[in-house]
Protein backbone atom coordinates (compact mmCIF):
# COMPACT_ATOMS: atom_id res chain seq x y z
CA UNK A 1 0.00 0.00 0.00
CA UNK A 2 1.34 3.62 -0.52
CA UNK A 3 2.41 5.94 1.69
CA UNK A 4 1.16 8.52 0.01
CA UNK A 5 -1.87 10.45 2.00
CA UNK A 6 -5.01 9.82 1.00
CA UNK A 7 -6.42 13.35 -0.49
CA UNK A 8 -2.51 12.99 -2.81
CA UNK A 9 -3.91 9.30 -4.03
CA UNK A 10 -7.14 10.35 -5.12
CA UNK A 11 -6.07 13.78 -6.72
CA UNK A 12 -3.66 11.69 -8.53
CA UNK A 13 -6.64 9.37 -9.40
CA UNK A 14 -8.32 12.24 -10.58
CA UNK A 15 -5.73 13.27 -12.86
CA UNK A 16 -5.25 9.45 -14.81
CA UNK A 17 -8.90 9.78 -14.97
CA UNK A 18 -8.83 13.08 -16.60
CA UNK A 19 -5.67 12.16 -18.92
CA UNK A 20 -7.57 9.00 -20.16
CA UNK A 21 -10.88 10.70 -20.74
CA UNK A 22 -8.67 13.13 -22.83
CA UNK A 23 -7.29 10.32 -24.64
CA UNK A 24 -9.87 8.54 -25.34
CA UNK A 25 -11.63 12.25 -26.77
CA UNK A 26 -8.00 12.90 -29.02
CA UNK A 27 -8.59 9.35 -30.33
CA UNK A 28 -11.67 9.17 -31.02
CA UNK A 29 -12.09 12.62 -32.57
CA UNK A 30 -9.34 12.71 -34.42
CA UNK A 31 -10.15 8.99 -35.72
CA UNK A 32 -14.01 10.46 -37.09
CA UNK A 33 -12.46 13.60 -38.49
CA UNK A 34 -9.89 11.57 -40.37
CA UNK A 35 -12.33 9.03 -41.46
CA UNK A 36 -10.79 6.30 -39.52
CA UNK A 37 -13.09 5.42 -37.15
CA UNK A 38 -17.02 4.59 -37.44
CA UNK A 39 -19.63 7.15 -36.96
CA UNK A 40 -22.51 7.04 -34.93
CA UNK A 41 -20.79 4.12 -32.53
CA UNK A 42 -21.49 1.63 -35.49
CA UNK A 43 -19.05 -1.18 -37.14
CA UNK A 44 -18.41 -1.18 -40.85
CA UNK A 45 -16.61 1.26 -43.27
CA UNK A 46 -15.12 4.47 -41.80
CA UNK A 47 -16.78 7.86 -42.77
CA UNK A 48 -15.16 10.62 -44.06
CA UNK A 49 -17.66 12.71 -43.32
CA UNK A 50 -20.43 14.80 -45.37
CA UNK A 51 -19.13 17.83 -47.65
CA UNK A 52 -22.51 19.88 -47.03
CA UNK A 53 -21.34 22.73 -49.07
CA UNK A 54 -17.41 24.09 -50.32
CA UNK A 55 -15.29 24.25 -47.37
CA UNK A 56 -18.02 22.76 -45.05
CA UNK A 57 -18.10 19.34 -43.55
CA UNK A 58 -20.49 17.42 -41.64
CA UNK A 59 -19.90 14.39 -39.35
CA UNK A 60 -20.59 12.74 -36.21
CA UNK A 61 -19.41 10.19 -33.92
CA UNK A 62 -19.75 8.81 -30.24
CA UNK A 63 -17.67 10.18 -27.63
CA UNK A 64 -16.99 8.12 -24.43
CA UNK A 65 -17.20 9.87 -20.86
CA UNK A 66 -17.02 9.62 -17.19
CA UNK A 67 -20.85 9.05 -17.52
CA UNK A 68 -21.31 7.44 -20.16
CA UNK A 69 -21.46 7.72 -23.80
CA UNK A 70 -22.09 11.08 -25.67
CA UNK A 71 -23.09 11.14 -29.66
CA UNK A 72 -21.15 14.28 -30.86
CA UNK A 73 -22.30 16.42 -34.26
CA UNK A 74 -19.85 18.42 -35.97
CA UNK A 75 -19.86 21.29 -38.36
CA UNK A 76 -15.80 21.43 -39.86
CA UNK A 77 -15.96 24.96 -41.34
CA UNK A 78 -12.76 26.31 -43.44
CA UNK A 79 -12.68 29.80 -43.53
CA UNK A 80 -9.47 29.47 -46.08
CA UNK A 81 -11.98 29.04 -48.61
CA UNK A 82 -13.34 32.57 -50.07
CA UNK A 83 -16.43 30.50 -50.06
CA UNK A 84 -17.40 30.46 -46.91
CA UNK A 85 -18.01 32.89 -44.10
CA UNK A 86 -19.95 32.62 -41.10
CA UNK A 87 -22.67 35.19 -40.04
CA UNK A 88 -25.43 35.67 -37.18
CA UNK A 89 -28.50 33.67 -36.78
CA UNK A 90 -31.19 35.65 -35.42
CA UNK A 91 -34.90 36.32 -35.66
CA UNK A 92 -34.99 39.79 -36.40
CA UNK A 93 -35.22 41.30 -33.37
CA UNK A 94 -33.59 41.07 -29.87
CA UNK A 95 -36.28 40.23 -28.11
CA UNK A 96 -37.50 37.61 -30.14
CA UNK A 97 -36.90 33.60 -30.37
CA UNK A 98 -37.02 31.05 -33.11
CA UNK A 99 -35.66 27.75 -33.89
CA UNK A 100 -32.38 27.22 -35.81
CA UNK A 101 -33.31 25.76 -38.72
CA UNK A 102 -36.01 28.71 -39.87
CA UNK A 103 -33.42 31.03 -38.85
CA UNK A 104 -30.90 29.03 -41.11
CA UNK A 105 -33.38 28.46 -44.01
CA UNK A 106 -34.52 32.57 -43.58
CA UNK A 107 -31.07 33.57 -43.79
CA UNK A 108 -30.26 30.87 -46.63
CA UNK A 109 -27.23 29.72 -44.72
CA UNK A 110 -25.93 26.00 -44.92
CA UNK A 111 -25.87 25.07 -41.49
CA UNK A 112 -25.78 26.23 -37.85
CA UNK A 113 -26.07 25.99 -34.32
CA UNK A 114 -28.03 27.65 -31.50
CA UNK A 115 -25.83 30.31 -29.95
CA UNK A 116 -25.89 32.68 -26.45
CA UNK A 117 -28.12 31.42 -23.51
CA UNK A 118 -31.18 33.49 -22.99
CA UNK A 119 -33.58 34.87 -20.79
CA UNK A 120 -35.91 31.75 -21.27
CA UNK A 121 -37.91 32.28 -18.23
CA UNK A 122 -39.08 34.90 -15.14
CA UNK A 123 -40.89 32.61 -12.74
CA UNK A 124 -38.67 35.20 -10.11
CA UNK A 125 -41.12 37.93 -11.14
CA UNK A 126 -44.67 37.26 -12.14
CA UNK A 127 -46.24 38.90 -14.23
CA UNK A 128 -42.84 40.05 -15.98
CA UNK A 129 -42.59 38.90 -19.52
CA UNK A 130 -39.81 36.74 -20.21
CA UNK A 131 -37.86 38.77 -22.69
CA UNK A 132 -36.09 35.76 -25.04
CA UNK A 133 -33.30 37.95 -25.15
CA UNK A 134 -29.79 36.54 -24.89
CA UNK A 135 -27.41 36.89 -22.28
CA UNK A 136 -23.73 38.68 -23.86
CA UNK A 137 -22.96 40.69 -26.77
CA UNK A 138 -24.55 40.63 -30.49
CA UNK A 139 -23.24 41.62 -33.46
CA UNK A 140 -24.94 41.25 -36.98
CA UNK A 141 -23.18 42.13 -40.41
CA UNK A 142 -21.03 44.34 -38.72
CA UNK A 143 -23.77 46.30 -37.05
CA UNK A 144 -23.95 46.30 -33.21
CA UNK A 145 -27.33 44.52 -31.90
CA UNK A 146 -26.82 44.87 -28.42
CA UNK A 147 -24.33 44.58 -24.95
CA UNK A 148 -24.16 42.27 -22.50
CA UNK A 149 -26.25 42.03 -19.20
CA UNK A 150 -24.45 42.02 -15.54
CA UNK A 151 -22.89 39.17 -14.57
CA UNK A 152 -25.19 38.22 -11.93
CA UNK A 153 -28.21 38.58 -14.41
CA UNK A 154 -27.53 36.26 -16.91
CA UNK A 155 -28.92 32.37 -17.20
CA UNK A 156 -27.03 29.51 -17.78
CA UNK A 157 -24.45 27.77 -15.83
CA UNK A 158 -21.64 29.37 -13.46
CA UNK A 159 -19.32 31.25 -15.08
CA UNK A 160 -15.68 29.85 -15.25
CA UNK A 161 -13.24 31.88 -13.03
CA UNK A 162 -11.89 35.55 -15.01
CA UNK A 163 -14.59 34.94 -17.79
CA UNK A 164 -17.62 37.73 -17.91
CA UNK A 165 -20.39 38.19 -19.60
CA UNK A 166 -19.28 40.47 -21.94
CA UNK A 167 -16.73 37.49 -23.80
CA UNK A 168 -17.21 36.93 -27.42
CA UNK A 169 -16.99 34.48 -30.47
CA UNK A 170 -16.66 36.36 -33.52
CA UNK A 171 -15.14 36.59 -36.94
CA UNK A 172 -13.59 40.01 -38.13
CA UNK A 173 -13.28 42.22 -41.42
CA UNK A 174 -10.01 39.98 -41.67
CA UNK A 175 -12.04 36.41 -42.12
CA UNK A 176 -10.17 35.40 -38.76
CA UNK A 177 -12.41 33.80 -36.20
CA UNK A 178 -11.33 34.57 -32.34
CA UNK A 179 -12.77 35.17 -28.67
CA UNK A 180 -12.91 38.65 -27.42
CA UNK A 181 -14.34 41.06 -25.32
CA UNK A 182 -16.93 43.55 -26.03
CA UNK A 183 -17.90 46.18 -23.99
CA UNK A 184 -20.15 49.18 -24.26
CA UNK A 185 -19.38 52.73 -25.13
CA UNK A 186 -21.87 55.20 -24.66
CA UNK A 187 -23.31 58.61 -23.54
CA UNK A 188 -26.56 60.72 -23.13
CA UNK A 189 -25.76 64.08 -23.55
CA UNK A 190 -28.33 66.57 -22.38
CA UNK A 191 -28.88 69.72 -21.66
CA UNK A 192 -26.94 69.13 -17.78
CA UNK A 193 -24.66 67.60 -19.35
CA UNK A 194 -23.05 63.52 -20.16
CA UNK A 195 -25.43 60.69 -18.61
CA UNK A 196 -23.23 57.52 -19.10
CA UNK A 197 -25.15 54.66 -20.83
CA UNK A 198 -24.29 51.80 -19.45
CA UNK A 199 -27.28 49.14 -21.71
CA UNK A 200 -27.87 48.95 -25.06
CA UNK A 201 -31.40 46.03 -25.83
CA UNK A 202 -30.48 44.56 -22.73
CA UNK A 203 -33.23 42.33 -20.95
CA UNK A 204 -31.12 43.48 -17.51
CA UNK A 205 -29.84 46.59 -16.75
CA UNK A 206 -27.05 47.82 -13.88
CA UNK A 207 -28.45 49.18 -10.97
CA UNK A 208 -28.68 52.98 -10.89
CA UNK A 209 -27.98 52.99 -14.21
CA UNK A 210 -29.71 54.08 -17.80
CA UNK A 211 -29.94 51.79 -20.96
CA UNK A 212 -30.72 52.77 -24.33
CA UNK A 213 -33.63 50.45 -26.98
CA UNK A 214 -33.67 51.02 -30.22
CA UNK A 215 -35.78 49.27 -33.08
CA UNK A 216 -33.36 46.14 -33.20
CA UNK A 217 -35.32 45.15 -29.70
CA UNK A 218 -38.31 44.64 -31.09
CA UNK A 219 -41.66 44.47 -29.67
CA UNK A 220 -41.43 42.90 -26.29
CA UNK A 221 -41.57 44.38 -22.78
CA UNK A 222 -38.84 46.66 -21.36
CA UNK A 223 -39.82 46.06 -18.08
CA UNK A 224 -37.29 43.36 -17.44
CA UNK A 225 -34.73 45.47 -17.51
CA UNK A 226 -35.53 46.86 -14.04
CA UNK A 227 -35.78 43.43 -12.15
CA UNK A 228 -33.42 41.64 -10.11
CA UNK A 229 -29.66 43.54 -9.26
CA UNK A 230 -26.18 42.99 -10.25
CA UNK A 231 -25.91 40.31 -7.90
CA UNK A 232 -29.25 38.56 -7.78
CA UNK A 233 -31.22 37.29 -10.69
CA UNK A 234 -34.10 36.85 -8.90
CA UNK A 235 -34.48 40.13 -7.09
CA UNK A 236 -37.65 41.82 -6.98
CA UNK A 237 -38.38 44.69 -9.67
CA UNK A 238 -36.94 47.94 -9.11
CA UNK A 239 -39.69 50.23 -8.04
CA UNK A 240 -37.79 53.40 -8.83
CA UNK A 241 -38.01 53.63 -13.01
CA UNK A 242 -38.25 56.07 -15.74
CA UNK A 243 -38.63 55.86 -19.22
CA UNK A 244 -37.60 58.73 -21.64
CA UNK A 245 -38.50 58.74 -25.86
CA UNK A 246 -36.44 59.96 -27.76
CA UNK A 247 -36.69 60.80 -31.47
CA UNK A 248 -35.12 62.77 -33.86
CA UNK A 249 -32.69 64.08 -31.50
CA UNK A 250 -35.67 65.39 -28.95
CA UNK A 251 -38.31 64.21 -25.72
CA UNK A 252 -41.33 63.18 -27.22
CA UNK A 253 -42.56 60.88 -24.19
CA UNK A 254 -42.13 60.10 -21.23
CA UNK A 255 -43.41 57.36 -18.37
CA UNK A 256 -42.85 55.92 -15.08
CA UNK A 257 -43.17 52.51 -16.27
CA UNK A 258 -41.00 50.99 -18.96
CA UNK A 259 -43.37 50.33 -21.92
CA UNK A 260 -43.88 47.56 -25.05
CA UNK A 261 -44.35 47.81 -28.53
CA UNK A 262 -42.68 48.43 -31.76
CA UNK A 263 -39.43 51.56 -31.92
CA UNK A 264 -39.77 53.22 -35.08
CA UNK A 265 -36.15 54.03 -37.01
CA UNK A 266 -34.25 57.26 -35.42
CA UNK A 267 -36.06 56.28 -32.25
CA UNK A 268 -34.56 55.75 -28.93
CA UNK A 269 -36.12 54.26 -25.72
CA UNK A 270 -34.10 55.45 -22.53
CA UNK A 271 -34.94 52.93 -19.53
CA UNK A 272 -33.19 54.03 -15.85
CA UNK A 273 -33.68 52.46 -12.50
CA UNK A 274 -32.88 53.89 -9.08
CA UNK A 275 -30.51 57.20 -9.93
CA UNK A 276 -30.81 56.40 -13.77
CA UNK A 277 -34.14 57.03 -13.15
CA UNK A 278 -33.78 60.30 -11.59
CA UNK A 279 -31.36 61.51 -13.72
CA UNK A 280 -33.76 60.71 -16.89
CA UNK A 281 -36.70 63.04 -14.37
CA UNK A 282 -35.36 65.83 -15.35
CA UNK A 283 -35.89 66.03 -18.87
CA UNK A 284 -38.70 67.87 -20.39
CA UNK A 285 -40.90 67.27 -23.66
CA UNK A 286 -39.05 69.04 -26.41
CA UNK A 287 -35.62 69.15 -24.66
CA UNK A 288 -32.34 67.94 -27.25
CA UNK A 289 -31.13 64.53 -26.34
CA UNK A 290 -28.18 63.01 -28.36
CA UNK A 291 -27.74 58.98 -27.48
CA UNK A 292 -24.22 57.67 -28.57
CA UNK A 293 -23.36 54.02 -28.67
CA UNK A 294 -21.10 51.30 -29.40
CA UNK A 295 -19.22 48.18 -28.45
CA UNK A 296 -15.43 47.88 -28.21
CA UNK A 297 -13.60 44.89 -28.80
CA UNK A 298 -11.12 44.58 -25.64
CA UNK A 299 -7.82 42.49 -27.62
CA UNK A 300 -7.95 42.53 -31.61
CA UNK A 301 -9.07 45.82 -33.03
CA UNK A 302 -10.51 44.42 -35.70
CA UNK A 303 -14.06 45.38 -36.34
CA UNK A 304 -16.27 42.68 -36.15
CA UNK A 305 -18.46 41.10 -38.80
CA UNK A 306 -20.52 38.88 -36.26
CA UNK A 307 -20.07 37.82 -32.59
CA UNK A 308 -22.33 35.99 -30.06
CA UNK A 309 -21.87 35.75 -26.43
CA UNK A 310 -21.26 32.50 -24.79
CA UNK A 311 -18.56 31.70 -22.22
CA UNK A 312 -14.55 30.63 -23.10
CA UNK A 313 -13.57 27.14 -22.04
CA UNK A 314 -10.07 26.73 -23.79
CA UNK A 315 -7.83 29.31 -24.57
CA UNK A 316 -4.25 28.55 -26.73
CA UNK A 317 -4.68 24.74 -26.55
CA UNK A 318 -5.24 24.91 -22.73
CA UNK A 319 -8.34 24.28 -20.50
CA UNK A 320 -9.40 26.84 -18.50
CA UNK A 321 -9.00 26.61 -14.98
CA UNK A 322 -11.56 25.82 -12.53
CA UNK A 323 -13.74 23.78 -15.54
CA UNK A 324 -16.71 21.93 -13.78
CA UNK A 325 -15.74 18.24 -13.84
CA UNK A 326 -18.39 16.44 -12.32
CA UNK A 327 -21.93 17.96 -13.97
CA UNK A 328 -22.53 16.40 -17.39
CA UNK A 329 -25.14 17.82 -19.61
CA UNK A 330 -26.21 18.08 -23.56
CA UNK A 331 -23.61 20.87 -24.94
CA UNK A 332 -23.15 23.15 -28.04
CA UNK A 333 -19.68 24.65 -28.30
CA UNK A 334 -17.40 26.38 -30.90
CA UNK A 335 -13.84 25.56 -31.34
CA UNK A 336 -11.20 27.52 -33.09
CA UNK A 337 -7.84 26.94 -34.70
CA UNK A 338 -4.90 28.15 -34.11
CA UNK A 339 -5.26 30.49 -36.97
CA UNK A 340 -8.45 31.49 -36.89
CA UNK A 341 -9.07 30.11 -40.01
CA UNK A 342 -10.96 26.74 -38.90
CA UNK A 343 -13.96 26.38 -37.03
CA UNK A 344 -15.29 23.26 -35.45
CA UNK A 345 -19.25 23.80 -34.46
CA UNK A 346 -20.25 20.80 -32.09
CA UNK A 347 -24.23 19.69 -30.85
CA UNK A 348 -24.29 17.09 -28.51
CA UNK A 349 -27.27 14.53 -29.50
CA UNK A 350 -29.79 14.75 -27.01
CA UNK A 351 -31.84 11.26 -27.46
CA UNK A 352 -32.23 9.15 -24.72
CA UNK A 353 -29.79 7.05 -25.07
CA UNK A 354 -27.05 10.21 -25.13
CA UNK A 355 -28.59 12.44 -22.59
CA UNK A 356 -26.09 12.34 -19.79
CA UNK A 357 -23.97 14.22 -21.93
CA UNK A 358 -20.63 15.74 -21.37
CA UNK A 359 -19.09 17.97 -18.28
CA UNK A 360 -17.63 21.44 -19.38
CA UNK A 361 -14.26 19.91 -18.93
CA UNK A 362 -14.86 17.36 -21.03
CA UNK A 363 -16.23 19.65 -24.20
CA UNK A 364 -13.37 21.41 -23.71
CA UNK A 365 -11.28 17.94 -24.41
CA UNK A 366 -13.26 17.54 -27.18
CA UNK A 367 -12.56 20.65 -28.67
CA UNK A 368 -9.06 20.45 -28.14
CA UNK A 369 -9.40 16.66 -29.69
CA UNK A 370 -11.40 18.25 -33.05
CA UNK A 371 -8.23 20.81 -33.50
CA UNK A 372 -8.87 23.55 -31.86
CA UNK A 373 -6.79 25.98 -29.66
CA UNK A 374 -9.53 28.12 -28.36
CA UNK A 375 -12.99 26.78 -27.21
CA UNK A 376 -16.32 28.55 -26.89
CA UNK A 377 -19.39 27.49 -24.64
CA UNK A 378 -22.86 28.32 -26.10
CA UNK A 379 -26.48 27.30 -24.42
CA UNK A 380 -26.92 23.03 -24.05
CA UNK A 381 -29.72 21.32 -22.76
CA UNK A 382 -32.93 22.04 -24.46
CA UNK A 383 -31.41 24.49 -26.77
CA UNK A 384 -28.75 22.11 -28.29
CA UNK A 385 -29.51 22.28 -32.36
CA UNK A 386 -27.06 21.71 -35.42
CA UNK A 387 -28.69 21.71 -38.67
CA UNK A 388 -27.22 21.32 -41.88
CA UNK A 389 -28.62 21.09 -45.55
CA UNK A 390 -28.11 18.04 -47.69
CA UNK A 391 -26.42 18.91 -51.21
CA UNK A 392 -29.03 19.94 -53.43
CA UNK A 393 -32.18 19.88 -50.21
CA UNK A 394 -34.18 22.83 -50.67
CA UNK A 395 -34.10 23.24 -46.53
CA UNK A 396 -31.50 22.50 -43.62
CA UNK A 397 -32.17 19.75 -41.45
CA UNK A 398 -31.64 19.15 -38.29
CA UNK A 399 -28.81 16.35 -37.32
CA UNK A 400 -29.29 15.88 -33.29
CA UNK A 401 -32.10 15.08 -31.50
CA UNK A 402 -32.86 18.13 -29.67
CA UNK A 403 -33.47 17.02 -25.84
CA UNK A 404 -37.04 18.47 -25.35
CA UNK A 405 -37.64 16.42 -28.18
CA UNK A 406 -38.41 19.49 -30.51
CA UNK A 407 -36.20 21.86 -31.51
CA UNK A 408 -36.65 25.90 -28.99
CA UNK A 409 -36.88 28.39 -30.27
CA UNK A 410 -33.72 30.79 -29.46
CA UNK A 411 -32.69 34.31 -30.03
CA UNK A 412 -29.83 33.32 -31.93
CA UNK A 413 -27.30 31.23 -33.31
CA UNK A 414 -23.55 30.79 -35.66
CA UNK A 415 -24.43 30.60 -39.52
CA UNK A 416 -22.82 28.67 -42.16
CA UNK A 417 -23.03 30.04 -45.46
CA UNK A 418 -21.22 28.93 -48.39
CA UNK A 419 -21.56 29.61 -52.43
CA UNK A 420 -20.72 27.46 -55.13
Amino acid sequence: MSGRPRATRRRDAGRRGALAVLTVLTTLAGAALTGAAPASGTSGAPDPGTLIAPGVTYRDFDVPSANGTAHAHVLDVNLRDPRVRLGLLHPGAVGARQTVSAMADGAGAVGGVNGDFFNITETQHPGVEATGAPVGPAVAAGRDLKAAVPNGQRFGPALPPGTTTEDVLGVGIDRRARLDRMTLDGQVRTREGRLPLRGLNQYALAEGSIGAFTSTWGTTSRVRATCGTDTDRGAPCSTDTYEVTVRHGRVVGQADTPGRGPIAEGTTVLVGREAGAQALRKLSAGDRVGVRHRLVASSSGVPYLFALGGYPLLRDGAPLPGLDDRVAAVRTAAGISADGKRLYLLALDGAPEYRTGLTIAEVAASLRALGADDGFSLDGGGSSTLAAREPGAPAVSVRNHPSGGAERPVPNGIAVFSRT
